[in-house]
């Protein structure tokens, strides 16, 4: 007579077989051995069988036995010349036998694997729009600088020029925001670009940045996520930046017109789903000091949106408005701009550009108001943006020790 133990295990085993049926739309459940590979098991459990009988009966002999049996009936290594036949994988279906869950998609990296959908397309309340839907002050904030950044923003002015032989001196400013997007190489291999001149590291480089960079000011570098990551960094420090943030492009494919196409570069074992862009600071700024200059914190470090189309080059626009909460500066300059990113506020240059209608004086005459070169603040956004702790009182030497400087964001990503 069965034990109620084993009774209670064979109810749970059948109502699972039901569960695993409805969810592969089979209608009977006899039908499961053949969509989960039971049958191939036996096969390749009855195979290993023979197999190590024919090792025990070889004993340490180095004679091999040539058989002139079916493939079926002996060891793989020990066929001599007949090829193993190559068994792909299309689903998990065949490792789903041991899942603990009625649910069997219920692992993210798995599900990636079957459907191609990346786990990052999971990942809730990441626009613009409803980022900060339970944070009322913080939405609030962010409404009110946006309306001073648009109320404070310069006319869009651009010039169509060739990088490699334009002097940028020749632009007679010094800017607070610099941002760069290059044509890497890697675009090349990664995301299908063509028809475009593309960049070497050592051409990057070669840009005078230092020329045109202001005393204190910032510079985001997107560098791709390969080389770039280290070779970025080289760029920042010649042209006298440091390092202090890395906003990094995680990139969805929600889209399934997409059919989640899976590029990768030659020799490539894993899948890039996202790109860096360094952040570097020039002269001495901290965020519990330089309020006039910077709010911390605004934002959040990272930018979660859908993968744009193959070959192309855009990068989110999502990271024009973290330097613009970020950065009180208005002299804003984008290198490799290119027509569909003009922008009030910002200065565009590069070869990609149609037209042109950059003018020195005209874009130094919107610098001459009273407060220059900066958006200034209002008493409202002061009360709402996040601030550091007061300054600590040493008691032994009676002065001021400031926090450390943090340009960092809160990294509050939440998930269904």
């Amino acid at each position: 007579m069965a034990s109620p133990l084993l009774n209670q295990i064979k109810e749970k085993s059948k109502r699972r077989r039901k569960l695993l049926a409805q969810q592969f739309g089979l209608k009977n459940v006899d039908n499961l051995p053949k969509v989960l590979g039971f049958d191939d098991e036996r096969k390749a459990f009855q195979l290993s069988r023979k197999c190590s009988s024919v090792r025990k009966d070889l004993g340490d002999s180095k004679t091999r036995v040539h058989h002139k049996s079916s493939n079926n009936d002996l060891c793989p290594d020990l066929l001599g010349d007949v090829a193993d036949e190559e068994i792909t994988y299309t689903d998990s279906s065949t490792f789903l036998k041991g899942t603990q869950s009625a649910n069997p998609h219920n692992d993210y990296c798995q599900h990636f694997v079957d459907t191609g959908q990346r786990p990052q397309n999971f990942i809730r309340d990441v626009g613009l729009n409803d980022r900060f839907e339970e944070y009322p002050k913080l939405k609030e904030l962010i409404r009110l600088k946006d309306e001073l950044i648009q109320k404070t923003a310069t006319p869009p002015m651009y010039l169509k020029c060739d990088l490699r032989k334009f002097d940028l001196i020749e632009l007679q400013a010094k800017f607070d925001v610099i941002l760069i997007d290059p044509p890497l190489e890697e675009y090349k291999r990664t995301n299908g670009v063509t028809n475009v001149d593309f960049w070497s590291w050592d051409d990057v480089s070669k840009l005078k940045i230092e020329d045109i960079a202001a005393p204190r000011s910032f510079i985001f570098l997107w560098c791709g996520s390969s080389d770039g990551l280290d070779l970025g960094r080289v760029c920042l420090r010649k042209w006298g930046f440091r390092r202090c943030e890395d906003i990094c492009w995680i990139k969805t494919n929600i889209d399934q017109k997409k059919k989640h196409a899976k590029n990768l570069e030659p020799k490539a074992i894993f899948q890039r789903t996202k790109e860096h862009c360094l952040m570097g600071i020039k002269g001495t700024v901290r965020r519990s000091t330089d309020g006039d200059f910077i709010h911390a914190n605004v934002d959040i470090d990272l930018i979660i949106t859908e993968e744009f189309e193959y070959g192309s080059l855009k990068k989110p626009d999502e990271i024009y408005h973290i330097i613009e909460h970020f950065c009180l500066g208005r002299r804003r300059l984008n290198l490799f701009g290119r027509d569909d990113i003009i922008r009030p506020g910002w200065l565009s240059i590069g070869p990609a550009l149609t037209n042109s209608n950059f003018n020195a004086e005209t874009y130094h005459s919107y610098f001459d108001g009273s407060n220059g070169n900066l958006t200034g603040c209002t008493e409202r956004i002061e009360i709402l943006r996040p601030k550091s702790p007061p300054p600590k009182v040493n008691k032994n030497s009676n002065s001021s020790i400031r926090s450390n400087s943090h340009y960092s964001v809160p990294r509050k990503i939440q998930r269904q």
